[in-house]
């Protein structure tokens, strides 16, 4: 081993390279977890699980999309206002630098791809005089235990396995451990050993398969009729062995002469009886909901349409990745982050670039933000990844939405006009007339949809303004359902004309 590989040795798992079978101090058979067998006679670890290409998808997946998501730091406020920070060294740290020899992204991808495949991931750290975090070394699932030091089960230490066999046992203030769901607060449970049976019949379904076209695709499952008796059981081996040897290896396909009126019977299942290619597909849509992740996420497009896949990527967002993030900012926050000196600050990984609509969508929300006067042109830009400009950092204010007791600006557009002149008219002014006779066109709409109804039951001699009615009116005009029966109890008792009681209705007052 060279000196590189001699440092990463305690820290790593046995390598692709590596033989299963190397038995050698050094061999990977000893790090190698055991497994539990399925029933389907598959035994399931992590590392067999990911042969099968859903649970790859589905942790590769997980692990990438984390690993994009920026990392920020805000400095909380007495008022709850969030300040962002730029220099610390935890943002350094996790977008920069975590070790010496991974790249952030790289580090993020194969922690999260820990924790979605094991349950847990741990970091060696290494820190400096003053307390600050310098590196993050990663320390394999599989290389690494819990090891109680009380009899209360409160307090634990770790003990960790080096290439060489030996171990060595490390206090918790070194480890970073972060944890999946947890039965014991210790130890996160692994997703593989709770879902072993669902992937172990997609790994027996996957071997067969292998094995199946290996043969050709015509399984060699059956039996010899011979109407006659072999000398022997040595006999019907020698027979047996050399039925074998002309139907496999290199004489796989060929056609086979059987002598003395022997004939063939095959026995077994076919594919389609045993439904082997839906077993597959139910497979996939199985082990992604294990993950939590959408089915067209990996490649399971049977159910997607073009109305529900854009609903479906929310929910891996809002579903799959927020739990993840929450829980590494809150273990952020709680390992990492100095007590008494950081407590004012909130760790947080960024989802704003999973859930950006295309360019007019965008565009429509920087607009109704800009008028809406809550979010200033220059920060639409920043969201574009623009640069600034000058003059764009005060947010705009629509003329006609002031506040009651603040007077109108009399040098802005269209206000301080002179006795008898006409103000000139402005864009905002203009969107302002325009909402109102768009508004007035709905309530008339509206109220004409009601008085039509009761019209038409006033001619059935059916109750005009019952309960139902009042439910009627309270869902078109989006008024509270008190004010709706104020309204009917009215009507009924003969006040007021019908459209002008709605009309009092919809400013929130009922004619008596």
């Amino acid at each position: 081993m060279g000196i590189f590989d001699r440092l990463l040795a305690p820290f790593r798992a046995p390598r692709a390279d590596d033989s299963e079978d190397d038995r050698s101090p050094w061999g990977s058979f000893w790090f190698e977890p055991v497994g539990i067998r399925a029933a389907a006679g598959m035994r399931v670890t992590a590392e067999s699980a990911l042969r099968l290409s859903p649970v790859y998808a589905c942790v590769r997946l997980i692990a990438e999309t984390f690993a994009t998501l920026p990392f920020k730091l805000y400095s909380i406020g007495a008022d709850g206002g969030r300040t962002p920070v730029a220099d610390h060294w935890i943002i350094r740290l996790l977008t920069r630098r975590p070790n010496a020899f991974q790249n952030a992204f790289e580090w993020r991808e194969m922690m999260q791809g820990h924790l979605a495949l094991r349950g847990n991931c741990y970091n060696r750290i290494t820190a400096d005089g003053r307390g600050q975090i310098t590196d993050l070394t990663p320390i394999h699932p599989d290389r690494i235990k819990v090891q109680l030091t009380n009899e209360d089960g409160t307090d634990y230490r770790y003990v960790v396995t080096r290439r060489d066999g030996s171990s060595e046992p490390v206090p918790r203030g070194e480890i970073w451990h972060l944890r999946g769901l947890s039965s014991d607060g210790i130890i996160g449970i692994s997703p593989i050993a709770l879902a072993r049976e669902s992937i172990g019949v997609g790994l027996a379904a996957q071997d067969y398969g292998a094995r199946f076209f290996q043969n050709d695709a015509s399984p060699m499952s059956g039996w010899v009729e011979f109407p006659g008796t072999f000398k022997d059981k040595t006999a019907r081996d020698v027979f047996r062995e050399s039925l074998h040897k002309a139907q496999g290896g290199r004489n796989r396909g060929k056609t086979y002469v059987l002598e003395r009126g022997m004939k063939w019977h095959e026995v077994g299942m076919k594919n389609n009886d045993s439904q082997f290619l839906e077993t597959r597909k139910f497979q996939v849509t199985d082990i992604a909901r294990i993950f939590r992740i959408p089915p067209h996420m990996i490649a399971d497009l049977d159910r997607a349409t073009n109305n529900n896949i854009e609903q479906m990527s929310l929910e891996f967002v809002k579903y799959c990745m927020t739990p993840w993030a929450e829980r590494w900012e809150a273990s952020i926050e709680h390992e990492l982050l100095l007590e008494g000196i950081d407590d004012a600050l909130e760790a947080e990984f960024d989802f704003d670039e999973l859930i950006r609509g295309d360019m007019a969508a965008r565009a429509n929300f920087y607009t109704a933000g800009i008028n809406a006067g809550w979010l200033t042109r220059n920060e639409a830009r920043k969201a574009e990844l623009l640069a600034p400009i000058d003059g764009l950092n005060e947010p705009l204010r629509a003329l006609n939405m002031i506040p009651n007791d603040q007077e109108p600006d009399a040098n802005a557009p269209g206000q301080g006009a002179e006795p008898g002149e006409l103000p000139t008219p402005t864009k905002a002014s203009a969107r302002a007339i325009a909402f109102d006779a768009r508004r007035a066109a709905l309530e008339k709409a509206a109220i004409d949809r009601i008085l039509r109804k009761e019209k038409t039951a006033a001619s059935r001699g059916a109750d005009v303004f019952d309960d139902k009615h009042a439910a009627f009116v309270s869902e078109v005009l989006a008024v509270e359902r008190d004010l709706a029966d104020e309204y009917c109890a009215a009507r009924r008792a003969g006040a007021g004309a019908g459209e002008d009681a709605l009309r009092l209705l919809i400013d929130g007052q009922v004619m008596h």
